[in-house]
């Protein structure tokens, strides 16, 4: 059996997205980049392009689901209602398409790619690209990119599988007993 899987982490300067491809229980990157939004001034222009790049990457790769990242609190209520916004708005494009759409909290992400859910996006985007052997130089500049990976990652993890006890003190401690997963 094969799917596709598309990780959307949306923003108002840079929504990431990465894309996933499933093959007998195995995932591999397809795709990772960054929709670069810095050019609009107006929030209601971002909204449009967000929508028709969105639309234009499910086009493209034609996924079977949209993993995205739910937006995190934060104390400015401005800037949470234009993620929300951008958020809304790439859903609707998946909604538009007929993709189905899961939504996961960034510390649930974090903690099914590193064991850990407050680890950086750094570490998100180190262990990603060693468990799917993702070359350095493919991983680019824009973690965004590397979030919306770990959100298709994250959903992948999720199909079938039952939830596991393991339980981490630290981050080492998540390598230690991953080994195998990280070579």
């Amino acid at each position: 059996m094969e799917k596709v899987i598309l990780g959307i982490d949306p923003g108002t300067t840079f929504m990431g997205y990465g894309v996933l491809k499933v093959e007998d229980r195995k995932a591999a990157m397809v795709a990772l980049g960054v929709i670069d939004l810095r050019k609009y001034a107006d929030h209601y222009l971002k909204l449009g392009r967000i929508f028709e790049r969105v639309n234009g990457i499910i086009e493209s790769y034609l996924p079977d689901e949209l993993a995205i990242e739910a937006p995190f609190f934060g104390k400015n209520v401005q800037s949470m209602l234009k993620l929300g916004r951008a958020q809304g708005v790439a859903m609707a494009a998946a909604i538009h398409r007929q993709v189905p759409i899961t939504e996961y909290a960034p510390t649930k992400i974090k903690m099914a790619i590193t064991g850990n859910g407050n680890a950086s996006k750094e570490q998100v985007a180190y262990m990603l690209q060693k468990m799917l052997h993702i070359d350095a130089g493919e991983i680019g500049k824009y973690l965004d990119a590397t979030d919306a990976l770990g959100a298709a990652y994250c959903h992948y993890l999720q199909m079938g599988r039952p939830e596991t006890d393991h339980k981490y003190s630290s981050w080492k401690d998540f390598a230690t007993k991953n080994a195998s997963r990280i070579k």
